[in-house]
């Protein structure tokens, strides 16, 4: 009887002694796992943070390379161009070369070329280096959200995604603050020298931290033709359109380069249905969430980008601001963004991507519209804060919403093809947006002085009729909350195959 009592006293013992371990244990995983997002989150941040900085510092640049004409907007478009373009190489190599191989070949190559671009001494050294970013963030950027998609799953994945997203959407509006506080106090070459202390320390983290790949790299099933004919198509259709202004719309460079391009994104489509290992599997298009999100975050990230663009235009145009000025003004844009995104997470995870996506939308189309009010005599708190804080806010949750349609339904073995694809239509969004934008702005006949502001009031309307047009896309394309939530919450290998 004794030793009967001893084994039933024993046992609640060692159960507590198991929960305790298991407890351990959780909060062991937990923080690892915040750890690895962080590292990610990092190294995002600081892609996003070289496609916008430089916005604000190219008066300098341009003075002292003599850059002149619209030579000096390929200081951004050589950048933005190889990103977006590459992204659905660099997420079909992450899938078949390894993830953490390709982030840590991608934070090579972006660092190597960061250091080209505080060195350069002409303009084609800055060009080509800046372009050397561009194909390191390609690498970069989508083997990142790979490990995101792969390590994370059901609200865990949501909320990392709406970290994610939180980057993204108010990455624009910090790299703009960055870029003017290095400007004003140091000089432009400082946007890129600050890169390589950032980068050595997340190498040296991302070896300690992020899963080694467990699998020999997939040379063979690379789609080399696939990625050559979509970086060429895409990149002459965002060239046409970023060089439109200069050339005219109608002109026959215009032409040439936009119907090639679509051309040979038509070919793309065909070529990929025949291949055995596709860089894109098209067919995944005809899921709502994954066509209708990729089309979304086109008009999401164009909208974002053109937010801070054509802000930064009137406060430095026509308000005379200077860089550092005009830096701090973005701060409640950041902050408005950032609460957006964080809240869509949530959001998301309880009522689907349609209804909040219509609704963000709309909101950001009535921020737009108090920005399309801008006057020549007009001021930063009465006519740019509020509308900035509204389009923020509800581009911040529409960015965040979209990503996780796009990559909700991704398989493991096709989580770095989707998360190229979802990267590919912010960069590619964010660029044709820039152009749309500027052109518009451009339109008014002047883009110095109170005379600019009739322009960039016009773009800002054409940005709210653009977003209205969204929210309403959103509720005829994508699935509703009692189809999209199940499988928002279902492990990657349960996913459907259709």
């Amino acid at each position: 009887m004794q030793h009967g009592r001893a084994s039933v006293s024993a046992t609640p013992k060692s159960h507590s002694l198991r929960r305790r371990h298991r407890s351990a244990g959780m909060r062991s995983t937990s923080q690892r796992g915040g750890l690895l997002l962080g590292v990610l989150l990092v190294a995002q941040l600081m892609v996003i943070l070289d496609i916008t900085a430089v916005n604000i510092a190219l008066p300098s640049l341009a003075t002292e390379l003599d850059l002149t004409g619209s030579s000096i907007s390929w200081t951004i478009t050589s950048y933005s161009l190889i990103f977006g373009s590459l992204l659905l190489f660099g997420g079909r190599a992450a899938d078949l070369l390894g993830r953490r191989r390709m982030f840590l070949t991608g934070l090579g190559i972006f660092t190597v070329s960061s250091f080209a671009s505080a060195m350069a001494g002409t303009a084609a050294a800055l060009f080509a280096a800046r372009a050397g970013q561009g194909l390191g963030a390609a690498l970069l950027s989508p083997a990142a959200l790979a490990i995101i998609m792969s390590t994370f799953q059901g609200g865990r994945r949501a909320k990392a995604l709406a970290a994610w997203g939180a980057v993204g959407g108010a990455g624009a509006a910090i790299g703009v603050l960055v870029g003017g506080i290095l400007t004003e106090l140091t000089d432009w070459r400082m946007i890129f020298y600050v890169n390589l202390p950032v980068a050595a320390a997340l190498a040296i983290a991302a070896r300690t931290i992020i899963p080694a790949d467990t699998e020999k790299p997939h040379w063979k099933g690379l789609d080399l033709r696939g990625a050559v004919l979509a970086t060429a198509s895409l990149g002459a259709t965002v060239f046409a359109i970023t060089q439109a202004e200069g050339a005219g719309w109608t002109s026959v460079q215009t032409h040439l380069f936009g119907i090639g391009g679509l051309t040979g994104l038509v070919a793309f489509a065909l070529l990929e249905r025949r291949a055995r290992t596709p860089l894109l599997r098209v067919e995944r298009l005809a899921d709502r969430a994954v066509g209708g999100g990729l089309v979304l975050m086109l008009a999401a990230a164009g909208s974002i980008f053109g937010l801070f663009l054509l802000s930064s235009l009137y406060l430095q145009n026509v308000l005379g601001w200077g860089p550092l000025a005009t830096g701090l003004a973005f701060i409640p844009l950041a902050l408005a963004a950032g609460a957006g995104a964080h809240a869509s997470g949530h959001i998301v995870g309880k009522h689907g991507v349609r209804a909040p996506l219509a609704g963000a939308f709309l909101v950001a189309a009535a921020g737009m519209t108090l920005l399309a009010q801008v006057g020549e005599n007009g001021s930063y708190v009465r006519d740019v804060l509020p509308g900035m804080l509204v389009a923020g806010l509800g581009l911040g949750v529409a960015v965040v919403a979209v990503a996780i349609a796009v990559l909700a339904g991704a398989r493991d073995e096709e989580s770095g093809m989707i998360s190229g694809l979802s990267s590919t239509g912010h960069e590619i969004g964010g660029t044709i947006g820039i152009a749309i934008f500027s052109t518009i702005a451009a339109g008014g006949g002047a883009v110095a002085g109170p005379q600019a502001a009739s322009g960039i009031a016009h773009a800002f309307g054409a940005a709210a009729v653009i977003a209205s047009v969204a929210g309403v896309v959103a509720l005829a394309v994508l699935p509703r909350a009692r189809h999209f939530v199940p499988k928002l919450r279902l492990s990657p290998s349960t996913m459907p195959s259709h």
